[in-house]
């Protein structure tokens, strides 16, 4: 079961996350938004399971967790 976290990722972290019951994983680019994320999906291996035709899609904060920190 998918449990997301509760802390803000910053860019450049990888974040997963569930789009339509498939668990992604992407790379979070600069915004400014205070709710959400804008999350670069191009190189995720399950994203050829979604009907998804852009390399990005927006993430609200509640449901992702940090996989891997920018360092």
């Amino acid at each position: 079961m998918f449990k997301p976290d509760s802390k803000k990722a910053k860019p450049g972290d990888i974040i997963e996350f569930k789009k339509e019951n498939v668990l992604l994983q992407g790379e979070v680019l600069p915004s400014h938004c205070k709710r959400s994320t804008i999350v670069d999906i191009s190189k995720s291996r399950n994203l050829t399971k979604l009907n998804h035709s852009f390399p990005t899609t927006v993430v609200a904060h509640k449901n992702y967790r940090i996989v891997e920190k920018y360092s």
